[in-house]
């Protein structure tokens, strides 16, 4: 049986993770920052579905948190066979009403996190010829909004890149870029969503299902839905700056995790 470590995993998109994932028998190991709501979240997935699951507290926006994450991954004798980072948040403001502070917590949490978390599950993946990875961004990628979508584009890149570097290896890793998704995201950052169109909002679960499908696939960038599939295919064709003024007017931040 598999074991699936997943940040941010006790809402949003990380929450609907480990709620497909244990239907379909996995053990989970289950990473935020909130003791409480992880034990009450284990105890739930284990009495419905009948599978392990360990509960790691630990902050990714501090160097102790990463370490922890990276020292479970590493652990030879509790193998980790998909390894989910969507832990994330957003910042209110344009830039320079954010401070650099908040900037740099950003960034950690989006990218160095990232890129540890990946580099210490592939290298005992590379060794057992199998697993996978999913690196959850957004499709605020493709659209030039400031750190948000910076720190995104750039797990969308790194993604790509290290998926062909360990093409053959039987490591197979993905970036998810999903739209807008009713999570506590926004609220946690204080962002209002009442400009936003219905037609935009995506629900959790699908969007899980239909990145575990694109990863058995063996794609290296998911986009799960007709609707954000053309806006990103749009973000080829028209002019940054035109589509960075499109999406300060359709609800700028696009952060689903």
């Amino acid at each position: 049986m598999t074991t699936a470590l997943i940040t941010g995993a006790t809402a949003g998109i990380g929450a609907a993770f480990a709620r497909r994932l244990a239907a379909e028998g996995h053990h989970l190991v289950l990473v935020a920052r909130d003791e409480k709501r992880l034990s009450e979240q284990a105890t739930e997935l284990h009495d419905r579905h009948r599978v392990e699951v360990e509960v790691l507290r630990a902050d990714l926006s501090t160097e102790d948190g990463i370490a922890a994450v990276e020292e479970r991954l590493s652990d030879r004798r509790q193998s980790v066979d998909l390894l989910v980072n969507n832990a994330g948040f957003g910042n209110k403001g344009r830039f320079l009403e954010v401070t650099v502070q908040d900037e740099l917590t950003m960034l950690k949490v989006h990218c160095e996190a990232v890129l540890r978390l990946t580099m210490a599950a592939t290298r005992q993946m590379r060794e057992r010829r199998r697993g996978g990875v999913i690196n959850v961004a957004s499709v605020a990628a493709f659209v030039p909004r400031g750190t948000y979508g910076a720190s995104k584009a750039w797990v969308v890149q790194f993604t790509q890149g290290a998926a062909r570097d360990l093409a053959g290896s039987g490591v197979r890793l993905m970036a998810l870029c999903p739209g807008l998704v009713r999570t506590e995201f926004h609220a946690r950052a204080g962002m209002g969503t009442d400009n936003v169109p219905g037609w935009m909002w995506l629900d959790a679960d699908r969007l899980v299902d239909a990145a575990l499908k694109d990863l058995a696939r063996g794609k290296s960038l998911s986009v799960p839905d007709p609707r954000y599939k053309a806006l990103t295919g749009l973000s080829k064709l028209v002019p940054r700056g035109a589509m960075a003024r499109v999406s300060s007017t359709t609800g700028r931040k696009y952060g689903p995790s």
